[in-house]
Protein backbone atom coordinates (compact mmCIF):
# COMPACT_ATOMS: atom_id res chain seq x y z
CA UNK A 1 0.00 0.00 0.00
CA UNK A 2 1.16 3.48 -0.94
CA UNK A 3 2.17 5.61 2.45
CA UNK A 4 0.20 9.03 2.12
CA UNK A 5 2.57 11.86 2.33
CA UNK A 6 1.28 15.53 4.30
CA UNK A 7 2.97 18.44 3.81
CA UNK A 8 3.13 21.81 5.13
CA UNK A 9 2.64 24.88 3.72
CA UNK A 10 6.67 24.56 3.23
CA UNK A 11 6.64 20.99 1.92
CA UNK A 12 8.07 20.18 5.23
CA UNK A 13 6.11 16.25 6.28
CA UNK A 14 3.73 15.92 8.78
CA UNK A 15 2.79 13.24 11.07
CA UNK A 16 -0.01 12.75 13.87
CA UNK A 17 1.12 14.37 16.94
CA UNK A 18 3.31 17.43 15.26
CA UNK A 19 2.52 21.03 16.09
CA UNK A 20 2.09 23.56 13.86
CA UNK A 21 1.70 27.18 13.54
CA UNK A 22 -1.40 28.85 11.15
CA UNK A 23 0.42 31.26 8.43
CA UNK A 24 -3.41 33.33 7.70
CA UNK A 25 -6.07 34.03 10.03
CA UNK A 26 -8.77 32.09 9.14
CA UNK A 27 -12.47 31.97 9.90
CA UNK A 28 -14.24 29.18 11.20
CA UNK A 29 -17.68 28.01 9.74
CA UNK A 30 -20.07 28.00 12.12
CA UNK A 31 -17.95 28.69 15.00
CA UNK A 32 -18.47 32.39 14.46
CA UNK A 33 -14.48 33.00 15.44
CA UNK A 34 -11.55 33.45 13.73
CA UNK A 35 -7.98 31.53 14.15
CA UNK A 36 -5.14 33.92 14.30
CA UNK A 37 -1.99 33.97 12.44
CA UNK A 38 0.28 32.87 14.54
CA UNK A 39 -1.95 30.61 16.63
CA UNK A 40 -0.14 27.24 18.06
CA UNK A 41 -1.78 24.23 17.35
CA UNK A 42 -0.80 21.25 18.68
CA UNK A 43 -1.21 17.56 18.45
CA UNK A 44 -2.54 17.44 15.03
CA UNK A 45 -4.09 13.97 13.52
CA UNK A 46 -3.59 13.27 9.89
CA UNK A 47 -6.77 12.34 7.78
CA UNK A 48 -7.30 9.61 4.86
CA UNK A 49 -6.81 13.36 2.94
CA UNK A 50 -3.20 14.56 2.11
CA UNK A 51 -4.38 18.68 2.09
CA UNK A 52 -6.29 18.50 5.38
CA UNK A 53 -5.41 17.75 8.92
CA UNK A 54 -7.73 17.25 12.47
CA UNK A 55 -7.18 19.08 15.45
CA UNK A 56 -8.56 20.74 18.18
CA UNK A 57 -8.38 24.91 18.89
CA UNK A 58 -10.20 26.31 21.88
CA UNK A 59 -11.80 23.30 22.44
CA UNK A 60 -13.10 23.39 19.31
CA UNK A 61 -12.47 20.24 16.96
CA UNK A 62 -12.21 21.77 13.50
CA UNK A 63 -10.12 20.30 9.98
CA UNK A 64 -7.38 22.58 8.55
CA UNK A 65 -5.91 22.81 5.37
CA UNK A 66 -2.29 21.97 5.39
CA UNK A 67 -1.88 24.88 2.95
CA UNK A 68 -2.11 27.16 5.80
CA UNK A 69 0.03 25.13 8.39
CA UNK A 70 3.45 25.58 9.02
CA UNK A 71 5.55 23.08 11.11
CA UNK A 72 7.39 23.86 14.44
Amino acid sequence: MDELIVKDSNGNRLSDGDSVTLIKSLKVKGGGTTLKQGTLVKNIKLTDNDEEVDCKVDGMKIVLRTEFLKKR
